[in-house]
């Protein structure tokens, strides 16, 4: 019994410590939710979700943003973000991005930029626990990722993509070493579509 029980908490620790995107408990994905899960998002009816369908994947958030801000105000579209999202980039993710997080401070916004490069979520879970409580930082985490090395990332590192499937992370390994991001279009382009490579290929670099 206790060695069943140590092995579900090793086992818990280990996706903590390999998650390179933040998990989401009830935060929609923007780029992978289907229409059925678009409409239960407030201010999204069956046209905007059938138009953020059509228009994604979005490479950033603000490619989001500016969509929905042609038809809901910012303050809808704050409420709207405590359901759906698209998950910032911590290293490149620009500071009006950074506010587009509900309830996010400017300090908070500061904080973000200060402790760059972020190697891992495990970082920013240490720097930006020194402001603000696990729960609090447990929330923003939902919001952000840290792009993962095609050629030295994990299997398990590669699984916390949104909708990332067993094969494809299989596929991700087998063609390295990666010397171009065209390489890895090509070579995800014999499984997937281009939108689904570009959906995936937010989330890698070849650092």
């Amino acid at each position: 019994m206790i060695s069943k029980v140590i092995a579900i908490v090793l086992s818990a620790l280990a996706g903590t410590a390999f998650a390179q995107v933040g998990t989401n408990k009830d935060l929609l994905d923007a780029n992978s939710a289907s229409e059925t899960e678009l409409v239960t998002v407030p201010h999204i009816g069956a046209a905007l979700a059938q138009t953020v369908v059509a228009r994604r994947p979005f490479a950033r958030v603000a490619d989001l943003d500016g969509l929905l801000g042609q038809s809901l105000s910012a303050e809808q579209r704050q409420t709207l973000y405590g359901r759906l999202f698209l998950s910032i980039n911590l290293n490149t993710a620009s500071p009006a991005e950074i506010h587009l997080i509900p309830g996010i401070t400017d300090r908070l916004v500061h904080e973000f930029e200060e402790y760059r490069p972020y190697t891992s979520l495990e970082q920013f879970r240490r720097e930006i626990g020194k402001y603000v409580p696990a729960a609090e930082v447990a929330r923003l985490e939902q919001y952000v990722f840290v792009s993962m090395s095609l050629n030295r990332a994990s299997r398990e590192a590669f699984l916390t993509i949104p909708g990332l499937t067993e094969r494809m992370a299989h596929e991700f390994e087998e063609y390295r070493p990666y010397t171009s991001l065209e390489q890895f279009r090509r070579e995800m382009g014999k499984y997937v579509d281009a939108k689904e490579v570009a959906r995936l290929e937010r989330y890698v670099t070849l650092d």
